[in-house]
């Protein structure tokens, strides 16, 4: 079994991984959503089979490698993600973009809160909430991304 147009999902994650390192000015920097996480969860969501645990730990650690930080730093998160994305699948298939929403806000909020106690654990970050500030800002993001991504998908008829 061939996949086709493969490409696409490659440069989704490239430009996610491009989105989530590009610099920004200073008092933005703290509310850069979580590009990385919304597009590993929109291709485990979409096409589980393709997007997965492993797929998500590589992008981690390829994300660890961009920022400079301890190798799985990110990819942790990342997994925890697209665990819990592909647990609740056929759940989420069926609800609407809202609903999507929300429940992704506190998928990302459970990642958020694993890289902050990462963060802690190797002396990288002070212990504060202002690291949540992503989660409702990738929450509110979802259906645009979503939007994006399946028009994509469907386009170029990938799967």
């Amino acid at each position: 079994m061939t996949s086709r147009n493969s490409w696409v999902i490659w440069l989704s994650w490239a430009l996610a991984l491009m989105l989530s390192i590009v610099p920004m000015p200073e008092g933005m920097a703290l509310g850069r959503p979580l590009w990385l996480g919304m597009v590993v969860a929109f291709w485990a969501l979409a096409l589980p089979h393709r997007g997965g645990m492993t797929v998500a730990f590589c992008l981690g650690l390829a994300l660890d490698v961009l920022t400079g930080t301890l190798l799985g730093q990110n990819g942790l998160p990342l997994v925890l993600i697209a665990f819990l994305v592909l647990s609740l699948q056929q759940r989420l298939q069926m609800f609407p973009l809202w609903q999507q929403s929300m429940v992704l806000l506190v998928i990302f909020g459970l990642a958020q809160l694993v890289q902050l106690w990462l963060r802690t654990l190797t002396g990288n970050h002070p212990p504060t909430l202002l690291f949540l500030v992503p989660v409702p800002i990738s929450a509110l993001l979802w259906p645009w991304v979503y939007i994006a991504l399946q028009g994509l998908r469907r386009r170029f008829r990938v799967n």
